[in-house]
């Protein structure tokens, strides 16, 4: 890659969890592997780390939002921020119960003897690590913190980082299922996402909300649709949905490979094919890795 050139970034995401994902984002990082940096940008729940078993180089804290703290030798017990705080965060004693506090800062704002203070958080840690495909940017959030977004952030931020510094022509990232913030931020700047699916009534419903929003992010889009012969009916819907503007480009059969794989903490490239249907399924892998890097004009 020409150290002028934009590094590419293709995100991965799903409509709804347990449609295989992250087994098709492992085996699509093997065999590009001298040309990305992965990020797992699935923050609340990433597992990209129970395939690659990272060894960690960098780990680094993140501060999300902060949370209150009562100064108890100034704070006269007025009640006021007992009374102002929704979500019940202060106790009898005014001790800020750090679960239950969002962060508002509200009880900042009412204490009439400047009592309170908002310090900072640590919600989580993103990590730098050593796998056996390269590099690999992950993040782990604490249960119950809020902000997972900012936290997708900050992983892309590190990925893009590193994959300048090993010029890298790809970031691929592994983003969360669903709609929400987490995804948003995985998104954001994308050139391309690639959405996995499953052909049962939920798949689609949630398959053709993320295509309205990668459509108003106005990002390009393909679909892999995972284990399509389990309804060969939704398999066809879903490809008469995507035909105009986000195309069905591989079609996976339901096979073992990919329980196998994941038990072993293997890529299902790496796997050894027992049976025809296995090694077309790791040709259909291939194809659609040769398929990226044509669309995103990647070097050979």
């Amino acid at each position: 890659m020409n150290s002028q050139s934009k590094t590419k970034q293709l995100t991965v995401i799903s409509g709804k969890g347990g449609t295989g994902k992250s087994s098709i984002i492992a085996s699509l990082a093997h065999i590009m592997k001298d040309k990305i940096v992965l990020a797992d940008a699935d923050v609340d729940a990433a597992d990209l780390y129970l395939i690659f078993t990272p060894r960690e180089s960098f780990t680094h804290e993140y501060c999300g939002l902060k949370k209150a703290e009562i100064d108890l030798n100034v704070c006269t017990k007025c009640n006021i921020c007992r009374d102002s705080c929704r979500f019940d965060a202060i106790d009898p004693d005014f001790f800020v119960q750090p679960f239950k506090c969002e962060g508002c800062s509200l009880c900042y704002h009412v204490c009439p003897e400047s009592a309170v203070m908002m310090k900072e958080n640590v919600s989580g840690h993103y990590f730098i690590s050593e796998t056996r495909i390269g590099k690999m940017v992950h993040a782990k959030l604490k249960p119950g913190e809020e902000s997972s977004g900012l936290l997708v952030a900050e992983v892309r931020k590190k990925a893009n980082e590193v994959a300048k510094e090993l010029n890298r022509e790809l970031i691929l990232i592994d983003g969360s299922p669903g709609i929400g913030c987490p995804v948003i931020s995985s998104i954001t700047g994308s050139d391309l996402a690639l959405v996995v699916t499953e052909p049962t009534i939920s798949g689609k419903h949630d398959l053709e909300r993320v295509l309205t929003l990668l459509e108003q992010f106005r990002i390009r889009a393909y679909v892999i649709v995972n284990k399509a012969d389990i309804n060969s009916n939704i398999t066809k819907e879903i490809e008469e949905i995507c035909k105009e503007k986000s195309p069905v480009i591989a079609s996976i059969p339901h096979n073992h490979i990919f329980t196998s794989a994941m038990i072993e903490k293997k890529t299902v490239i790496e796997m050894e094919s027992r049976n025809k249907e296995e090694k077309e399924i790791q040709e259909t892998l291939l194809k659609i890795a040769n398929t990226i890097e044509e669309k995103l004009q990647l070097t050979s």
